[in-house]
């Protein structure tokens, strides 16, 4: 393990770091599951579907989240789907129905609705390749994977798309790109600290050639009812704290570290080194994890304790400097950074 070094903004006191004056951040978001179709099979998932069952948002539907979500306040249309659902049998065919070719071609349109309608879109799509990522670039204020793991693990052994080299050329790839991404590990999935440790370093060395990382997020395995991994036991706060102190140390200090504040003691787990507490949504639920609701802004001011809660854009500030964004959303980006300044007074 790495040694203990104190992060900006932090003191270590008594097994604990304490806020010096820090901020948490989050974003306020509409959370839009295109289709919950998937080719993986994760041992933990219970958000995939079968083709028979896994309808798919029409763009009217899609639309009324967006307005809704505009009319609360929300910033971020976060547009997320299962990974290459095409390669399922009689997908293409529910697709093409609905006048598209592919589900990007999909969600390209849905982002620029998105953006017609005043909101930011981020898109998680699982695996792509270079070319994809530069064609929803253009409509995407920022996007994401998760890298997981770095190990070959059992849950995995269904998913093609959770091969570790497959998802580290994503990240290096928006990188290269130029891509505002974020990533983060999923703890508790037949991985150990050494696996942890092992893709903070990663991440640092991808951050470092490539500056576009804007967020690790450290989530918790939530054990989900018919799944195989149903009975597998949760990590425990002890751990998760553990884990974000080695991602605190190892993570240049411009990498914000996230945890989910629906699935994981978030109040106990600031003090290890926390940044930002993520998406929450005043509109949807998250369909990831439907069991577990998202706090309220008032909840969320609890947890940050003594640190001030600051909402942000989907799109980092220094990102927004360097004009690491599609030209055709910069003045939305001004009009949003407007709109939560105001909130903030």
């Amino acid at each position: 393990m790495v040694a203990r070094s104190t992060p900006a903004s932090f003191m270590w006191t008594n097994g604990q770091y304490y806020s010096m004056g820090r901020v948490i951040t989050f974003s306020r978001n509409v959370f839009i599951p295109l289709t919950t179709v998937c080719r993986n099979r994760c041992d933990y998932c219970g958000f995939r579907t079968p083709v028979h069952e896994g309808a798919i948002l029409s763009p009217g539907e899609v639309e009324r989240l967006l307005r809704h979500g505009s009319t609360m306040g929300c910033t971020e249309a976060l547009f997320t789907f299962g990974e290459r659902p095409e390669m399922e049998p009689g997908f293409s065919g529910m697709l093409s129905a609905m006048g598209y070719r592919s589900i990007l071609d999909y969600c390209f349109e849905m982002c620029r609705l998105a953006i017609k309608v005043g909101l930011l879109p981020h898109t998680n799509a699982g695996i792509l390749s270079y070319g994809e990522m530069d064609q929803l670039r253009e409509v995407n204020a920022s996007m994401g994977l998760m890298l997981e793991t770095v190990a070959e693990v059992p849950a995995h052994r269904n998913s093609p798309g959770k091969r570790p080299e497959e998802r580290i050329r994503m990240m290096e790839d928006a990188g290269k790109l130029r891509i505002p991404f974020t990533t983060g590990i999923l703890v508790g999935i037949g991985d150990t600290m050494g696996d942890r440790e092992e893709a903070f370093m990663l991440i640092r060395d991808l951050h470092r050639r490539y500056g576009h990382i804007q967020e690790v997020i450290i989530q918790n395995f939530c054990p989900k009812e018919g799944t195989p991994m149903a009975s597998s036991p949760v990590p425990s706060t002890d751990e998760m704290c553990v884990t974000i102190e080695l991602a605190r140390e190892i993570l240049p200090a411009e990498v914000a570290v996230q945890i989910p504040p629906n699935l994981a003691d978030a109040s106990a787990l600031i003090p290890c080194g926390v940044d930002d507490l993520g998406g929450v949504s005043p509109v949807t639920p998250d369909y990831i994890n439907p069991e577990h609701p998202w706090p309220g802004i008032e909840e969320l001011e609890r947890v940050a304790g003594t640190a001030r809660l600051r909402e942000r854009l989907c799109i980092y500030p220094r990102f927004i400097e360097m004009g690491w964004y599609p030209p055709s959303i910069e003045g939305l980006i001004k009009r949003l950074e407007q709109q939560i300044r105001g909130e903030r007074r």
